[in-house]
């Protein structure tokens, strides 16, 4: 029998999916080892250091990952030896045994706008971007990676503390976003919602995270209502300048089918029988900690056609005659989420009844 070729050796290869068989296959010879790393098209990098070494193996990466401290060399490397991806993944997870002294030694050696710059210049295909928590990214950065990326879809910049307006407006004229993540942004202001409400990305924004940029206030939440594709929306811990005002124009984006109202201390009933009369497509409403909301505005969702879960943490003014009132006239509600330190007060036969409904849930 002749000797397998590479091309048939990938064709076999294509038949293996588990992962642990793949790295077997690896193993068999040299020419084994090579053409698994030809047809390699993920890559989840847990040894930084390893990078130099590791990533000419994988010349077709699609998707990179990793979640641990890497530079901008690094990044410059990745996108000069894989330009054929698609999707990153550089979100950081900082472990929990790293005090924050020591956390605030590694930012400086962490990827920023010249790393970032390189990659948006050698991976013109990048179509999924998640920089959650690197926090050398900034505007120009940001920037860089919308004028160059004309793939781009999803992109996440959460706590990303140098991000400001300035990204807002890149991001604003961007075609083809869909997905955007600004949480923990807080040099966000109503200028930069501004710029997303008035710009090209208004038109294709479906899912939208705003939480913890508490600089914005009434006048810039009620500018998203131009966003008429919003189907997410995430506004937890926006601060107290967001309040009924701001929450009726919420309430008149129709397409919105989950929405995060955590902590919006000024917001109440007046926003929740708009959501109810309005939002007919709405799944999901958390009003954890919004201390304005009692049973009335929780009420007014009876009867909905679509509400399948409902998040009310924290929210004292609800008692459970209103949990029980709503679980029974909304035939789609699948769970209901309540505050666990009120669960001794209510009755197990309550419980019991709203549980024969939907799941209750103690967090």
């Amino acid at each position: 029998m002749s000797k397998l070729g590479d091309d048939e050796l990938g064709l076999i290869l294509n038949w293996i999916t588990d992962l642990n068989d793949r790295r077997s296959f690896s193993e068999v010879c040299k020419q084994w080892l090579r053409v698994e790393g030809l047809n390699r098209s993920s890559l989840r990098l847990l040894e930084p250091d390893a990078l130099l070494q590791v990533l000419p193996r994988f010349p077709n990466l699609v998707t990179f990952e990793t979640s641990k401290f890497i530079t901008d060399a690094d990044l410059s490397f990745l996108a000069q030896t894989c330009p054929k991806i698609e999707v990153i993944n550089l979100s950081l997870k900082t472990p929990r045994e790293i005090s924050y002294q020591f956390d605030e030694v590694l930012i400086f050696d962490n990827v920023g706008d010249e790393g970032l710059c390189a990659l948006a210049k050698g991976c013109p295909k990048l179509s999924k971007v998640l920089l959650r928590r690197r926090k050398n990214i900034g505007n120009f950065g940001a920037v860089s990676l919308l004028n160059l990326s004309h793939n781009l879809t999803y992109l996440d910049l959460g706590f990303c503390s140098l991000v400001s307006d300035q990204a807002l407006e890149a991001i604003g004229s961007a075609n083809l976003i869909s997905v955007l993540s600004l949480q923990g942004c807080s040099l966000i202001t109503d200028r930069g919602l501004g710029f997303l409400a008035n710009g090209s990305s208004s038109k294709t924004m479906k899912r939208l995270n705003l939480a913890e940029c508490d600089r914005i206030t009434d006048f810039g939440v009620s500018l998203l209502e131009q966003m008429c594709c919003l189907v997410e929306l995430n506004l937890a811990e926006c601060g107290p300048k967001v309040t009924d005002i701001g929450g009726l124009s919420i309430a008149a984006i129709q397409s919105l089918k989950r929405l995060n109202m955590s902590w919006l201390v000024n917001v109440s009933d007046h926003t929740l029988v708009a959501l109810a009369e309005n939002c007919l497509n709405l799944e999901m409403v958390d009003l954890t900690g919004c201390d304005l909301v009692t049973g009335a505005g929780i009420r007014a969702f009876a009867g909905h056609k679509c509400l399948e879960a409902l998040v009310l943490r924290s929210c004292f003014n609800v008692s459970d005659s209103d949990v029980v009132h709503i679980v029974l006239r909304c035939q789609f509600l699948k769970s209901v989420v309540l505050d666990k330190g009120l669960r001794i007060w209510m009755l197990p036969q309550t419980q019991e009844s709203i549980s024969r409904f939907a799941e209750l849930v103690w967090a």
